[in-house]
């Protein structure tokens, strides 16, 4: 479709000021049980580490690598050096990325409700799997079928929320995602300690336990109701009106309303999302959805959570205490990411993301330079520069979790449109799975290769990524979602790169309104 105009922007008038509602009691349960889909993405990530570093599980699946880990002699960084271990646990993210973009279709066309569902009935499915593997591929296709389960679900579950909360708390809702993510490596982690003594089927209690919160996802995608946006979309107008007044516990919701007719009107004329997201006008929305989630993985940080007893275990870590330690990095997470919601609508996303920044690379040159120094390729290291090491990766991870972790989310499930919305969170959620598969495939070479620099690898990225938030970010906080669209025309450098529209077409560069702060530049 052309773009120009009140048509292209979609909302042609700014309303925040007219929004009505509070924080209910529907938006809060609905958010809770929404946020269920990123408990389930989360205990993939803490379980696969914990797993892939118990006996049994090895002696069965991975003889090569349970003879090299019981071996004397050998390379601490290169032990768990073994491309099918590394596919064990980069097939589910590769498989995630090809659904994300096939759940966009359903997500627009059929509700977010539904990609929910389809999310949850899968990662039954591949729990299923994987709890009763006799061989490889039975655990590949175990995680192949969780991996499709992911992709629908972080491709719905984010915009879902964002969607339902209202504009001045939709950074802390939107969070509940990365919370529940949190406590979902959190719980992996405490259940792998305590199934590691339960020899030779402790593995498999751990990666059945996976359906519980498949089920709650299943259950509640059943059960929630559908976002007013995506029912106005698909035509159902009284219906989501209805649902609108309920969730913000007012009548007087007509400026909201206004705005997602408005937005829906464009939505409607929109058939291809996916070549639309490529137009000149929406090119500050793409950039973020391919730089924002691949930054986030660029951290290091999944490559500390899912392999956090593996790498514990290469440092000296015995196989108790590097469990231990991977209960202790997931509290820190879980408890790092409430402070981000309770701080993200009052400070911003611009100020947590930078801060959490420099944090990080402090800590990711201090282990860095703890293990250059002190541990090496057939030595240990003491025990209190073990500790050290724990107590910077736990500072490390505290920074993510009210970063980059919630963050990395929150920022693109915010900024698109209606009528491509849809579209970028399936890029924004394939980008993000493209670069975990790519890290997960290549960390326990990338270690074996670089040792100690692998962290100093990550630290080189996380400055780039700060850098990039300072320049291009503009902030989004209390910018209702439907008026997102209008805040790319006040950054000093997006402004730039956006067409030029005529005067008379609604908001342009030329009438002068602009929210005071909205651009984090002078």
């Amino acid at each position: 479709m052309a773009g120009g105009g009140v048509a292209a922007l979609g909302v042609s008038t700014e309303r925040a000021a007219q929004y009505k509602g509070r924080m209910t009691l529907a938006v809060a349960m609905t958010c809770l049980v929404a946020a269920v889909g990123g408990a389930i993405f989360g205990y993939d990530i803490g379980i696969s580490g914990g797993v892939t570093s118990m006996d049994p599980f090895l002696k069965k699946f991975f003889p090569a690598v349970f003879h090299k880990k019981n071996s004397g002699g050998r390379n601490n960084y290169c032990k768990y050096d073994n491309q099918g271990l590394s596919a064990f646990t980069s097939s589910l993210y590769l498989a995630g990325l090809v659904a994300s973009l096939a759940a966009s279709p359903v997500t627009r066309n059929y509700g977010r409700k539904a990609s929910i569902v389809c999310g949850g009935v899968s990662f039954l499915a591949g729990a299923a799997l994987n709890v009763a593997a006799v061989n490889l591929a039975m655990l590949i296709l175990g995680r192949i079928m969780l991996g499709v389960g992911i992709g629908f679900g972080n491709q719905a579950v984010p915009l879902y929320l964002s969607e339902m909360a209202p504009a001045h708390l939709r950074g802390g809702l939107n969070m509940m995602f990365q919370l529940a993510t949190t406590l979902g490596i959190f719980t992996a982690n405490l259940i792998n300690y305590g199934t590691q003594n339960i020899k030779p089927w402790g593995w498999r209690l751990s990666l059945g336990l996976a359906a519980a919160p498949a089920l709650l996802m299943t259950a509640g995608g059943l059960l929630l109701p559908e976002t007013p946006n995506s029912l106005i979309e698909r035509g159902r107008v009284d219906e989501g009106r209805r649902v609108l007044e309920r969730i913000r516990g007012t009548a007087d919701v007509d400026a909201e309303f206004t705005d997602m007719v408005e937005a829906s009107a464009l939505a409607n004329t929109v058939e291809h999302p996916f070549r639309n997201i490529l137009e000149r006008r929406n090119r500050p929305q793409l950039v973020m959805a391919v730089c924002m989630p691949a930054f986030q993985i660029l951290t290091g940080i999944n490559s500390i959570l899912f392999y956090a007893p593996v790498l514990f275990q290469s440092m000296g870590f015995g196989g108790n205490a590097s469990l231990y330690s991977s209960v202790l990095t997931g509290a820190v997470l879980f408890s790092s990411t409430l402070i981000s919601i309770g701080t993200v609508d009052r400070l911003g996303r611009r100020k947590l993301l930078i801060s959490g920044g420099i944090q990080m690379i402090v800590c990711q040159v201090i282990v860095a330079v703890i293990l250059g120094v002190k541990f090496g390729a057939d030595k240990q290291l003491s025990r209190s520069y073990s500790i050290a090491v724990v107590v910077v990766i736990c500072l490390f991870v505290l920074a993510f979790g009210w970063s980059w972790g919630p963050l990395g989310w929150t920022v693109p499930s915010e900024i698109f449109p209606l009528e491509t919305r849809s579209a970028g969170q399936s890029i924004t959620v394939a980008v993000n799975l493209l670069f975990t598969f790519a890290i997960a495939q290549a960390f326990l070479s990338l270690l074996c290769a670089f040792k100690f620099g692998i962290f100093l690898f990550f630290a080189s990225w996380i400055t780039v990524m700060t850098a990039f938030v300072y320049v291009f970010l503009p902030e989004t906080k209390g910018v209702p979602i439907e008026e997102m669209v209008l805040l790319w025309r006040k950054h000093w450098f997006w402004k730039k790169v956006m067409p030029e529209l005529p005067l008379e077409d609604g908001w342009g560069a030329a009438d002068g309104r602009a929210t005071p702060d909205n651009n984090g530049h002078k």
